[in-house]
């Protein structure tokens, strides 16, 4: 699920099943699992635009694999994710494992998830047991995961062998995305890195307090960062991505020679 607090709450919560909770902002739709914790959020008037930078930081796998066929995501919130896959990323298939029905429903809802098609599956599954599943073994070339509760105290799952579990689920080669907020981001970092043989990188700080962290599979990977800024700037036209942004914070954050090495 998606996760961040805003700085000012948005305020009247509507009910719209049991411990979801919708509330609107300055043109902005927010899900709540009940609490003032922010579970995703779409602008009524873009809805199948990216509105929080953690979720944009979230497609960061573009700089490195931009035509992906098969996409997991772990936890659906209000299928932002989802939905800016299926409609931004056409050669794709995606399929997200979400535990709730009633968040499914609301997301499809009120926050214009399209229904199960040829390319878009959303299956009711506990996402540990879905990812560990030996079927689920290099079934995805990305893997998004967003695994929050109501409190947002960390990372529903957050262990090695979750992690290792995502990255036996990458192809070679594969990239995972995940989202960190909450308790302490260092040992959920570490975690990440032994799972994926210390190829995790991390992004900058969003504005919210998430923490993006990209996991690797498949062969080593050099690439020069001049690379990585053309191919940002590919992705600012076709997606509307701030993606030279996330290639400057790769930098600032892993490293400040003239290629990245992972």
């Amino acid at each position: 699920m998606k996760q961040r607090r805003t700085a000012a709450a948005p305020r009247g919560h509507k009910a719209v099943a049991p411990h979801i909770t919708l509330s609107e902002s300055d043109g902005v739709r927010y899900l709540h699992f009940g609490t003032e914790w922010v579970q995703g959020a779409m602008r009524i008037a873009r809805p199948y635009a990216l509105e929080l930078e953690y979720q944009q930081q979230m497609m960061a796998p573009l700089l490195f694999l931009p035509q992906p066929r098969r996409i997991v995501q772990l936890g659906l919130g209000a299928g932002a994710l989802a939905k800016f896959c299926h409609r931004e990323l056409p050669e794709a298939e995606i399929t997200v494992a979400e535990i709730s029905d009633a968040v499914v429903e609301t997301a499809r809802r009120w926050f214009k998830l399209p229904p199960d098609d040829a390319r878009l599956a959303v299956d009711l599954a506990d996402a540990r047991e879905f990812i560990a599943h030996p079927r689920r073994r290099r079934c995805a070339d990305w893997l998004q995961v967003d695994l929050y509760d109501a409190q947002a105290r960390g990372p529903v799952y957050d262990d090695v062998d979750f992690y290792a579990a995502c990255r036996r689920a990458l192809t070679g080669p594969g990239v995972a995305a995940f989202n960190l907020f909450g308790r302490s981001f260092g040992p959920s970092f570490d975690a990440i890195a032994r799972a994926f043989d210390d190829r995790a990188l991390v992004l900058p700080e969003a504005d919210a307090g998430n923490r993006i962290v990209l996991g690797f599979a498949g062969p080593p990977l050099t690439v020069a960062y001049a690379e990585l800024y053309e191919a940002a700037r590919a992705i600012e036209a076709r997606h509307r991505l701030p993606a030279r942004k996330w290639v400057s914070g790769l930098r600032a954050e892993n490293g400040h020679g003239d290629r990245l090495e992972i």
